[in-house]
């Protein structure tokens, strides 16, 4: 037998250019991909760390300590059941006979099968030796399959050939060590041979081996191929050019990894255009250098724009003026329009479009931008008015919040929304607050994002979101699985971060009834409130547990259903405090003891008021009393949100509650006495849950 021999493997696809917003989830995916299906034919070790390169125009993975045959192995394989497998004479069924042919296994084998019990039937197995999987024999059907596995929405087909893929492919490297691993992918034959940079290198590159290629890609290509470190290095080139001009950068989320997906050969300039533009919003600004041209915007210290740029190109040239001028002359024509579409705005009030909102449809359920416009303003005032905001503020702000919609520059870039609102209230005489609520009614938009800096931003901006949450599960689209086309996950936690943040004594049910109430008649569908509760509640949950509350604490908090959100920080670390109490644990098995006996009882409002003239036992006699000291104490601490006194408080009564149970019988023959310890329960339990739900506590 041959002696296997381990290299190190090199794959490479070389391909047009690909999808840049792509690239380097495709490069995690084809690597993944051929590394699995080497590890599932036992080529490699399962522990081994590769390497993954991802350019415009090719996919690559290095991985270490390949063999090039694998050990043979041994495998088990279920035949059939014993009844089914031999006849009544104990010889080789049909059944059987048919089976073992089409496995290739002789008859004559049957006496090496083992036996032992499958389930409920005693069945026969067969272990064979199967030879180890040989590389030149898999490789190219293992990268057929990693290539078949990228997230491509739409292949595309080139030429007269049948192949598919997501951009042309033009070279195949299959390299183990210095030896060419023959095969044909995608209609490619393996060679050892690819293509550097598309303009600062000419002709085939041989790759002398697997370990060579990135160097000999970056010397003799002009070809950084690994992403990380392509990524790295135009980050670097970034902030050092900055840093030159005193100027920082500003960042965009995911600019930077798009720019990487670019270039080959990264190299970084500054690039100008005329201060006039300055007059613009630097919000246009910045987004149109950013979206369209892939542009870094520079800014001073204070976070103004200035007039200057971070070009990222893929050409290293000794004298870049005309790289440089290049891209300001591409760069002028869309400021242009930026300034003619901020000059065109400004022409009419932003109250003027309001009526035009009404051709534009929200969603066929729910009518039109402008219905939900009133409906916003109609919660908004509600809100406004309880949390003390200037309800003829809020009302503007509320009316004018969706007018930008309409306007060019929205049009144009739908991410200035609320931000050109902002602009154009201000240009119109609006007041302050009223225009900044205009851009604050979106916040937060993400997680992490800031919250409306004011009362009359924070009424706006809670009643567009409620509006959204009551509005899709009223009409019964709700998220389902990873699919939420309407961002209600982000409409919840930016209710609760509302709530919660900001500290607005708001009821959630209420604000639930009071959103629906501004819809008309059969508009919603009956009793989603319910589900609407509870999938907020989900999302406050994840929202407590993401910032590190122990899940105990949580859950007993969440037990009690807070309807007043700004509370829950509060109940939280009275709970954990609590928690730290030496009798907080026994209580907790009490509170749920007590709750399993009250479940039984099937109308707990029949139960009455506990009376101490039906009280026989002493230790029913003492709890009865310490009960009913305690109440007024629990009941003002929750009144004051002095939730940590009210719970403290609740740890007086641990031996009085052990006596109890060690010596009444609660479910006594008399009829009376049992319904008035349970009585003397269930205003325990409602004590001890005025807070939370301590039982969730409990081991």
């Amino acid at each position: 037998m041959t002696q296997a021999k381990t290299a190190p493997l090199l794959v490479e696809l070389l391909t047009e250019e690909l999808p840049p917003k792509a690239l380097a989830r495709f490069g995690e995916v084809f690597s993944a991909g051929v590394f699995a299906g080497l590890s599932q034919r036992k080529l490699v070790a399962d522990n081994v760390a590769y390497q993954w390169f991802a350019t415009p125009r090719r996919l690559a993975v290095l991985i270490p300590d390949v063999l090039d045959i694998a050990a043979d192995q041994q495998v088990e394989e279920k035949m059939m059941p014993v009844s089914v497998a031999l006849g009544a004479d104990g010889q080789p069924s049909p059944a059987l006979l048919k089976k073992l042919e089409a496995k290739g296994i002789a008859a004559s084998e049957l006496p090496k099968f083992s036996k032992r019990m499958d389930g409920k039937s005693e069945t026969f197995f067969y272990t064979m030796q199967v030879a180890g999987a040989h590389l030149n024999d898999v490789l190219s059907g293992i990268v057929a399959d990693a290539l078949k596995k990228l997230p491509i929405p739409k292949m595309m087909r080139w030429g007269d050939s049948d192949v598919q893929f997501v951009r042309p492919v033009h070279g195949l490297i299959q390299l183990h060590g210095d030896q060419l691993v023959p095969g044909e992918v995608l209609g490619l034959p393996s060679r050892q041979q690819t293509l550097g940079h598309r303009f600062l290198s000419k002709g085939l590159i041989t790759i002398p081996d697997a370990t060579a290629y990135a160097e000999t890609l970056r010397t003799e290509g002009k070809v950084m191929a690994d992403y990380a470190e392509r990524r790295g290095t135009i980050g670097g080139e970034l902030a050092a050019k900055a840093q030159a001009l005193g100027a920082q950068i500003n960042q965009a989320d995911g600019l930077l990894d798009e720019v990487t997906a670019l270039v080959e050969w990264p190299v970084v300039y500054v690039g100008e255009f005329e201060s006039e533009f300055l007059e613009v919003p630097q919000e246009c600004l910045i987004l149109t250098m950013q979206q369209n041209q892939k542009y870094f915007p520079l800014l001073d210290a204070s976070g103004k724009l200035r007039n200057q740029f971070l070009i990222v190109s893929n050409m290293a040239v000794a004298d870049p003026k005309h790289i440089i001028g290049g891209n300001q002359r591409v760069v002028r024509p869309r400021l242009s329009d930026a300034r003619f579409f901020f000059t065109q705005d400004r022409k009419e009030p932003l109250a003027s479009r309001i009526s035009k909102l009404g051709n534009v449809v929200y969603h066929n359920k729910l009518g039109t931008q402008l219905d939900r416009l009133l409906r916003v303003q109609n919660l908004a005032t509600q809100i406004g008015n309880a949390i003390g905001a200037d309800t003829t503020h809020v009302a503007r702000a509320a009316e004018l919040a969706k007018a930008d919609l309409v306007t060019d520059m929205v049009g144009e870039f739908p991410e200035l929304q609320g931000i050109m609102g902002r602009y154009y209230a201000q240009h119109d005489g609006e007041a302050a607050d009223v225009a900044e609520a205009i851009a604050d009614h979106y916040r937060p938009r993400f997680a992490g994002d800031e919250l409306p800096s004011g009362n009359v931003g924070c009424a706006v901006a809670l009643a567009d979101k409620m509006d959204t949450l009551v509005s899709f599960f009223g009409i019964g689209e709700k998220p389902t699985g990873d699919r939420d086309p309407f961002g209600l996950r982000r409409a919840a936690l930016g209710v609760l971060r509302l709530l919660m943040e900001r500290q607005l004594p708001l009821e959630l049910p209420a604000l639930i009834s009071w959103s629906a109430g501004t819809f008309p008649a059969g508009t919603l569908q009956a009793d989603f409130e319910s589900g609407l509760l509870a999938f907020i509640t989900d999302r406050l949950r994840n929202l407590l547990k993401d910032q590190g509350e122990p899940q105990d604490v949580v859950e007993a908090v969440l037990g009690v259903n807070p309807a007043r959100i700004d509370r829950v920080p509060a109940r939280l670390a009275a709970v954990r405090e609590f928690v730290a109490v030496p009798d907080a644990l026994a209580l907790a098995a009490a509170n749920k003891r007590i709750g399993n006996l009250l479940k039984k009882v099937e109308d707990l409002s029949a139960l009455g008021t506990p009376s101490s003239a039906l009280t026989t036992e002493a230790a029913e006699k003492a709890l009865f009393d310490e009960v009913t000291a305690l109440a007024p104490t629990v009941s003002e601490a929750v009144r004051n949100e002095a939730y940590t006194d009210a719970l403290m408080a609740l740890a007086r009564v641990r031996a009085s509650v052990d006596a109890f149970f060690e010596d009444v019988m609660v479910m006594a023959d008399d009829p009376q006495v049992r319904q008035n310890r349970l009585a003397l329960l269930k205003t325990l339990s409602d004590q001890m849950n005025a807070v939370a739900d301590i039982s969730r506590l409990a081991v």
